[in-house]
């Protein structure tokens, strides 16, 4: 093949998108989140994965694993507002949305904003507090909006929740129902972090106080930056097939023998969601059959639940999820 020829073969071909701008944003975000949320990179790029993809995340872990330091530190990244929620079984609905309180000196009502009113609103052990308060959060991250009174107020963009739950103690607990756990985008699992880092960990703690540490953290981009970023991973390309594939591993969790409750439709709306975050934090304006296989387990594990023949033997969610998962054929793009 000549010169002429090759240049003419080259002209036919589609131009090389650059890679979107959200790209260089988040892995600028990440790069600080190491700072100080040290040994948890995984779980750190779950969480700006769902950021992207503008949804909430449940996340499970034993206290004292830094889930409060990484959603400080991901406010402070972007200059985003913080909220935080202590659930107990006493908290009332109000307590998170906000109330009208009567102002003896004015005579009259004044709004008092919850802790709603935020960006990243970190609702700490979501399952202690009672359905009906349980409730209110789940419905304000559902509408992003907050009715007091009869008065409608709408939360400033982007809002993002992150619960937690302890693992450990059941006791005193009202579990999610599975129609309010299938509202949060991802289950984010945090374990202990390794002995080299668990011991970087205790030497920066023991040296210099959480406020410094979070202070030196550089405010890498706006609130605005945010919003444009999910705007643009809105956009990413997810073909006819990418999208029948993450339908097949729904389907695929309904007709397995070992699980009692599969996904629903929206558990494979969430994976093309995440699958297309994923993408753009790797330099991509295209989704892969990889990009929906890393986040399948995050994304489902919380939309299922196993028989009990299958949960009195002791075998583990996740390994029944990644055997449906490498069961079901990939489509080649």
């Amino acid at each position: 093949m000549n010169e002429e020829t090759i240049n003419e073969e080259i002209s036919h071909l589609p131009p090389v998108e650059p890679p979107p701008e959200a790209a260089r944003i988040f892995h600028e975000i990440r790069e600080e989140l190491k700072k100080v949320f040290i040994g948890q990179d995984e779980v750190a790029g779950q969480v700006l994965a769902a950021l992207l993809a503008g949804g909430h995340v449940l996340l499970e872990g034993k206290p004292g694993l830094g889930k409060t330091h990484l959603v400080l530190a991901l406010a402070r990244t972007f200059g985003g507002g913080f909220g935080r929620i202590q659930f107990t079984p006493d908290l009332m609905p109000s307590d998170v949305t906000g109330f009208r309180l009567y102002d003896m000196k004015s005579q009259s009502f004044e709004l008092r904003k919850g802790p709603v009113f935020s960006n990243l609103l970190l609702a700490d052990e979501i399952n202690r507090a009672p359905a009906k308060t349980q409730a209110a959060l789940l419905e304000v991250m559902q509408e992003q909006q907050v009715t007091i009174d009869g008065e409608t107020l709408t939360l400033s963009a982007p809002f993002m929740t992150l619960a937690t739950q302890n693992p450990v103690e059941h006791e005193g607990t009202y579990p999610l129902p599975e129609a309010q756990l299938d509202r949060f985008l991802m289950k984010i699992m945090i374990d202990y972090p390794d002995h080299i880092d668990e011991s970087s960990i205790v030497s920066m703690a023991s040296s210099v106080r959480q406020s410094s540490s979070l202070a030196s953290l550089r405010v890498v981009c706006s609130v605005q930056d945010i919003i444009r970023a999910q705007e643009e991973t809105a956009q990413v390309q997810a073909v006819d097939e990418l999208i029948a594939y993450a339908v097949d591993l729904v389907r695929a969790t309904r007709e397995s023998r070992a699980i009692s409750l599969g996904a629903g439709t929206r558990g494979a709306i969430s994976l093309v969601r995440v699958g297309k975050a994923l993408a753009v934090m790797n330099g991509r304006r295209f989704v892969t059959p990889d990009d929906i296989k890393a986040v399948a387990l995050p994304v489902l594990r919380h939309r299922v639940q196993l028989t009990p023949e299958i949960s009195i033997s002791g075998q583990v969610l996740d390994d029944i999820l990644r055997g449906i998962i490498e069961n079901v054929p990939a489509p080649r793009l």
